[in-house]
C-alpha cells in the first residue's frame, strides 16, 4: 500500500511539473508573438508617421525602430503604443507621441561620442532612444515616483549609458556638464539660463517655449564657437509644463 501511494505521488508530481513546463512554454510562445507584432506595429509606426513626415537621419530611424515605446506606457495602452499620439503615464504627466520624439532628437544632430543631457525623464522613452545614439545620456526627472521607475526600467532594459537623477532640470546637472547637446521635454516660460551656460560651444538644445497649458514653439539654441547663442522657432507644439524652479 505504501508503495502503491509512493507511485501516485511520484505520477502526480511528474504531472504537476509537465503542466508547469507546458504552461511556461505556452507564455514563452505568447510573449514571443506579442514581441513580434509589436515590433511590425513600431516599423510601421517609423515608416508612416516619421519618415512620412519627414525625419530622415537614419540613425534616429533607426532607433525609433528599436526601442520599444510598449515598453514605456501602463499595461493597458500597449494597444495603442505605436499609434502617434501621447499617452498617460501616471503622476499627471505623458509620453510624447512619437514624431516628437523623433523630430527633436533629429534637431538635436546626436552623434555616438556626444554626452546629453535630457530634463524631464517622464518613462524614460526619450533617453532610451538617445542611449541609442550617443555616448552617455544624463535625464533628470522632477517626479520622484517616476524618476525612480524609469530609473529601474532603464538598467532592466539594459541602458547602461543612460543616467537618471531625481532633482529639478531646471537647474540642469552642473558636475556633468557641459553637454553637447540638451533636450528638455516640457514646456518652460523661458530658457533657463543655467542650460544656456551648460550647454557646450557647437552644442544644441531643443526646449518648447511657451505660456503653461497652451501652445508653445519649439525653439532650437544653438550656441557657436566663441559662445554667441541663437534661437530658431520650428513649430508649434503642447507639452506638460516644467515644474521646477521659474
Amino acid at each position: 500500500m505504501k508503495r502503491a501511494t509512493t507511485q501516485r505521488a511520484r505520477r502526480a508530481r511528474r504531472g504537476l511539473f509537465a503542466g508547469l513546463a507546458l504552461a511556461a512554454s505556452l507564455s514563452s510562445g505568447m510573449s514571443e508573438w506579442h514581441e513580434a507584432m509589436m515590433a511590425n506595429a513600431r516599423q510601421a509606426m517609423v515608416e508612416r508617421d516619421i519618415r512620412g513626415r519627414g525625419v530622415t537621419n537614419e540613425a534616429v530611424l533607426r532607433a525609433m525602430a528599436d526601442v520599444p515605446r510598449h515598453h514605456f506606457v501602463p499595461s493597458e495602452f500597449h494597444g495603442m503604443a505605436y499609434d502617434d499620439r501621447p499617452l498617460p503615464i501616471g503622476q499627471g504627466q505623458t509620453i510624447s507621441q512619437p514624431y516628437i520624439v523623433a523630430a527633436m532628437t533629429e534637431l538635436l544632430q546626436p552623434r555616438p561620442e556626444h554626452v546629453v543631457l535630457e530634463v524631464g525623464t517622464g518613462s524614460g522613452y526619450q533617453a532610451a532612444v538617445l542611449g541609442k545614439l550617443v555616448a552617455e545620456v544624463y535625464t533628470i526627472e522632477i517626479v520622484p515616483e517616476l524618476g525612480e521607475q524609469a530609473a529601474v526600467r532603464l538598467e532592466r532594459m539594459g541602458y547602461s549609458n543612460v543616467t537618471v537623477r531625481v532633482g529639478d532640470g531646471y537647474a540642469g546637472w552642473p558636475g556633468r556638464a557641459p553637454f553637447d547637446g540638451i533636450l528638455v521635454t516640457c514646456g518652460a516660460e523661458h530658457i533657463p539660463p543655467p542650460l544656456i551656460e551648460q550647454l557646450k560651444p557647437g552644442g544644441v538644445m531643443v526646449i518648447p517655449v511657451g505660456p503653461v497649458h497652451d501652445v508653445q514653439e519649439l525653439i532650437e539654441v544653438r550656441k557657436s564657437a566663441d559662445g554667441e547663442v541663437t534661437r530658431r522657432s520650428v513649430m508649434p507644439v503642447r507639452f506638460v509644463p516644467m515644474t521646477g524652479r521659474k
